[in-house]
């Protein structure tokens, strides 16, 4: 299935991966491993919309989004305490907030889509075997 990103999304979801593994490095607080490697893997991907074929490729999409989502608010928190609500970067934070939520949320919806699916198509929940093996082309 292909996950239609805008420009936006894409440049708001890269600076906030990139803070995220940069802040591995650094001393700071450190995001999970399977989170680092998922975000590991989606940068590169992030220059257009992606095709994710199967349930465990749309799970690793929405844990990577998740966490930058989570950074993202925590980020933009600290810009308005720090500075002030309507200060420069305190804006572009919420903005930057605002289009990651965007693609969590159709990472959400996508995942409860096909699951619904696989629960259908194999009459048993999903378990990490089924979410890797059915295949959702675009």
């Amino acid at each position: 299935m292909i996950l239609h990103c805008s420009f936006e999304e894409l440049t708001a979801a890269t600076a906030a991966a990139g803070r995220v593994l940069e802040g591995t490095g650094s001393g700071g607080v450190a995001a999970p491993p399977q989170v680092i490697t998922d975000i590991e893997a989606l940068l590169p991907r992030l220059v257009g919309d992606l095709s994710l074929d199967t349930l465990a490729e749309v799970r690793s999409f929405k844990r990577a989004v998740e966490y930058m989502l989570s950074a993202a608010h925590s980020r933009t928190d600290a810009f308005i305490i720090d500075q002030h609500p309507a200060s420069e970067a305190a804006v572009a934070s919420y903005f930057e907030y605002a289009h990651i939520l965007t693609l969590a949320d159709r990472a959400r919806r996508m995942d409860a889509q096909m699951r619904a699916l696989i629960e259908l198509m194999s009459g048993a929940a999903v378990t990490d075997e089924s979410a890797a093996r059915y295949q959702f082309p675009d």
